[in-house]
């Protein structure tokens, strides 16, 4: 009963409001991408070990852990959707600040950063699909729901993809310009993002309040395995030290906004999975700071490997 209780739960946010977050998370992508000089992609071909390890990390190796941990949890279906949805999606836009702070490949974070974006668009509409569909619970809501995977990746490509383009175009013609606007976009579109975040779950306080310690848990525990996703793979293939860091860091700073509104618009704000992601919103951020700011006690004595 409990089961079906959660998993029928709408999380009340009014279509108004969803647009403005649809402007929130394109704004933030593009203030981030105003920091991306098309030249960093050079890094691909400088360093292609470090990248394709990231990209492995974040858009395979995720969301299958998750698959197996959701095995293991065997979390209610929205609960568990919501950590598919969580894992197909690219890393956060707070990632590279986190991994400059903890003495990570800045270079690299901020060109994990582009390529993932770009990937999204086809990726995180995929993984959800895929996965989702792998668990039979989840692959239930998932066929009462009936998304259509070209209307995600259509909305994915307007709130990543575009903004994207714009802002590396605007560094590229206009790096003056870029560098002026890349500090206020960043900064005021991300805290007003959050903002409207915060405003949903204090909307839905009871409905938050009555699952805050079963979502918590999952939430802890989950961002602790794509951390260790992260790091584990880079010591395997054997990058080095700051190329581990930040490759640890986006695998475990998801960009759950851009979830949250895939949420909203395509699953009416499902209850279960409406509350995991944004819980994990709030809590990669808590770990994501507290991890780069244990690792940039210790800066790095040397720079041989860098």
């Amino acid at each position: 009963m409990t089961e079906s209780i959660l998993d029928n739960v709408k999380i009340n946010f009014d279509q108004g409001t969803l647009w403005t977050m649809n402007l929130a998370l394109a704004l933030v992508m593009f203030g981030v991408a105003l920091d991306i000089p098309i030249k960093d992609f050079k890094a691909l071909w400088k360093n292609p070990k470090a990248v394709l390890v990231g990209v492995l990390s974040q858009f395979l190796l995720l969301p299958a852990v998750t698959f197996f941990l959701v095995l293991l949890l065997a979390p209610y279906p929205s609960i568990a959707l919501g950590m598919f949805m969580v894992a197909a999606c690219p890393g956060g836009n707070i990632s590279n600040f986190i991994s400059h702070l903890a003495g990570g490949n800045t270079a690299l974070s901020v060109c994990l950063t582009a390529i993932a974006t770009v990937l999204a668009i086809v990726m995180t509409p995929l993984n959800l699909q895929f996965w989702g569909g792998m668990y039979e619970p989840s692959a239930l809501l998932l066929r009462q729901v009936s998304i259509s995977p070209w209307q995600m990746v259509k909305l994915v490509a307007l709130l990543l993809g575009l903004p994207l383009f714009l802002g590396m175009w605007l560094n590229h013609a206009k790096p003056q310009w870029a560098k002026i606007l890349a500090k206020m976009f960043k900064v005021v579109s991300l805290f007003f993002f959050v903002g409207l975040v915060f405003l949903a779950l204090y909307k839905n306080r009871l409905i938050f309040m009555d699952y805050i310690f079963y979502v918590f848990w999952i939430v802890l525990l989950h961002n602790l395995l794509a951390f260790t996703t992260g790091f584990s793979i880079s010591k395997i293939m054997g990058l080095d030290a700051k190329s581990t860091r930040s490759i640890t860091i986006e695998t475990g700073i998801q960009n759950s906004g851009l979830g949250l509104l895939l949420i909203f618009t395509f699953f009416d704000g499902m209850g279960g999975m409406a509350l995991l992601a944004a819980f994990w919103g709030i809590w990669h951020i808590v770990s994501g700071l507290v991890l780069g700011g244990l690792w940039g006690i210790k800066p790095f004595k040397t720079k041989k490997l860098a």
